[in-house]
């Protein structure tokens, strides 16, 4: 039985852990050939063996998705791989948790370049093989934080404002080429990064308790719930879907 993604190449940035790496094994069982582009070239190189030792195709680009000259060899590379590109899942990004008067401009700059310029680049890169193939779709990795603020965390929100209203733009822009752009908008995750939100978070004095989020979102989410999410965003399931921002938040945000 042909998978969701069969006959797809997908590009996935940040797929070497965490959701990436998730999406990338899920997004290689339902049929595509999967190009990784991480910064984390021996993180990228196991997930990709796992990948190719459950049957998958999977090749690795290391590249640091802020730079524009990395992203265009990067994607160059992956299409003369792996085929014209039909799914990108924009998922690279990080985060910076200090209180907004300590926050320095160098960390401005920083975040949004790899949590927003990095989306601008690969989409730029990519958007030209893929009118040219027919379409396809592109994810981009957005947050609750582009909805629900939390202290500390006014620098990593304003990045994830600015994914959110990417990601409807594309659509609006290239929906007559048959490209849909759509976001997938995690909740806390069981992730290093989102473990690591958790603990830095706690010792500002946030309240980010197993009690409190078990209150917000019933439980802590779990990569492959979001590498789900992003699979029928990615998917032709989802044809008729685009500009829209998918929480995956167990009602997070609903409340």
């Amino acid at each position: 039985m042909a998978g969701r993604l069969a006959g797809k190449v997908a590009i996935i940035s940040g797929g070497a852990t965490g959701m990436g790496g998730a999406s990338s094994r899920l997004f290689a069982a339902e049929g595509a050939k999967v190009a990784i582009i991480d910064r984390n070239r021996a993180a990228a190189e196991e997930t990709a063996a796992a990948i190719r030792a459950a049957g998958g195709i999977a090749e690795v680009f290391e590249a640091d998705v802020s730079d524009e000259a990395q992203v265009n060899a990067a994607v160059k590379a992956a299409e003369e791989a792996l085929g014209p590109i039909t799914v990108l899942f924009n998922h690279a990004g990080t985060i910076v948790i200090k209180p907004f008067l300590e926050t320095t401009v160098a960390e401005w700059d920083w975040l949004h370049a790899v949590n927003v310029r990095s989306m601008f680049l690969m989409t730029r890169a990519v958007l030209p093989g893929m009118i040219a193939a027919g379409g396809g779709s592109i994810v981009c990795t957005s947050s609750i934080s582009a909805v629900a603020a939390t202290p500390m965390e006014v620098l990593y929100d304003t990045t994830k404002g600015a994914v959110h209203m990417f990601a409807r733009a594309i659509a609006v822009e290239f929906r007559d080429r048959n490209i849909r752009c759509n976001a997938v908008c995690p909740g806390f995750i069981r992730t290093p990064h989102g473990l690591r939100e958790v603990a830095e978070l706690t010792a500002h004095g946030v309240d980010v308790s197993d009690a409190a989020i078990a209150a917000q979102q019933g439980r802590i989410g779990e990569p492959e719930d979001v590498a789900r999410a992003a699979l029928y965003l990615a998917s032709d399931d989802s044809q008729f879907v685009n500009g829209v921002h998918l929480f995956v938040d167990n009602g997070f945000t609903a409340i």
